[in-house]
């Protein structure tokens, strides 16, 4: 079994996407907008969070899925490759997160 990356799914959300909303879920969050994927992004990562308090590591898994899954949604909408992410991610890496958070603009 080859491995599965988040650039399969990013490709995959992508394909699924310019896919009828009658045929792929995909294309249909994609249709109803970027709210409407974000809110759907919102109630994955509280269920994700319950997996997690509750200790449940199958649901844990299953939730945490749901919630890369649908981040990958909201990206594609907003036209943000992951490559973006990861670059973020890296920029990150080469100070301490306490660091990298006292550096963020105040709100």
């Amino acid at each position: 079994m080859s491995t599965f990356t988040l650039n399969d799914l990013e490709k995959i959300v992508a394909l699924r996407a310019k896919a009828s909303p009658e045929e792929s879920w995909t294309a249909k969050l994609v249709a109803a907008g970027q709210t409407k994927a974000a809110k759907k992004l919102g109630e994955e990562a509280v269920e994700t969070v319950i997996a997690a308090v509750a200790q449940e590591r199958k649901d844990l898994v299953s939730e945490s899925a749901d919630l890369i899954y649908h981040l990958m949604v909201v990206l594609n909408i907003a036209d943000i490759p992951l490559q973006d992410v990861l670059d973020e991610l890296a920029r990150r890496t080469g100070q301490s997160g306490l660091q990298e958070k006292a550096s963020r603009p105040q709100s």
